[in-house]
Order: structure tokens, then sequence, then C-alpha cells
């Protein structure tokens, strides 16, 4: 049996990654899947408010991104909770560790969980990393 709910689990800070975990998550929700985005290690940094820090590209497709104007993964991920069930849930631990608050966060960003609650949440789930 096919599980209707997708876990994301995002710890890259590159902007393929980003945006393939912004793509997946998006058109997930907005197609009527359950999403859940745990945001973790190198990613976490890229949805404090003010970070003005570019993903660094991995490779051309990014460079080709940046040169289309591609919706930024940020927008994607936003729109991901806007418009359909996504929720987005910061790594409790990589916000201690990076010294962030809550209220750092971008406003689509939900409460900080732990792994064990999001594991907890994701089982019987399709899991997706980045």
């Amino acid at each position: 049996m096919s599980s209707n709910k997708i876990c994301v689990v995002v710890v890259s800070g590159t902007r393929e990654r980003l945006q393939m975990a912004a793509m997946v998550a998006s058109v997930a929700a907005v197609s009527g899947q359950e999403v859940l985005v745990f945001l973790s290690m190198n990613a976490l940094i890229h949805f404090v408010k003010g970070n003005a820090k570019k993903a660094p590209n991995e490779g051309d497709m990014g460079n080709l991104m940046d040169s289309k104007n591609v919706p930024d993964f940020r927008t994607l991920f936003g729109q991901a909770a806007s418009l359909g069930d996504a929720r987005i849930f910061p790594c409790s631990m990589a916000m201690d560790v990076l010294g962030v608050e809550p209220a750092d966060m971008e406003s689509f960003i939900g409460e900080p969980t732990g792994l064990t609650r999001f594991l907890d949440e994701a089982r019987d789930a399709q899991v997706w990393t980045f």
C-alpha cells in the first residue's frame, strides 16, 4: 500500500538540492498529499530571516537556474506551506548549534522539532532526502 504522506529531509545547503527538495514538497503539497519537511545541517541557515548568503551552485544547472530566473527554493517551500498541506520543521539540534531562535526563521517555518519526533511522524510515509 502506498502512502499519501511524503517526508522530505533536507540537509544540503547547495542550490540544486534545495531546489529539488522544494519542487518535490511544493508539487506534492498542491497535489493534495500531506508533506512534512525537516530542515537541518547545512540547509537550515538558508531559512533564517535576513540571511543574504546565497546557496552555492553544485554545477551548471545551478548556474542555468540563476540565468533563467527560476523561482527560488524559499518561494517554493513557502508556497507548499500556504497552498498545500505542507508543514516545514527546523531541526532543534541544528538551531541550537547555530544559535538560532524560532523567531529568527522565515514565517512559513513551523516550530522546531527533534529528529525523534520527525521520524515518528514519518512512519509509513515516503521519505525523500536531499
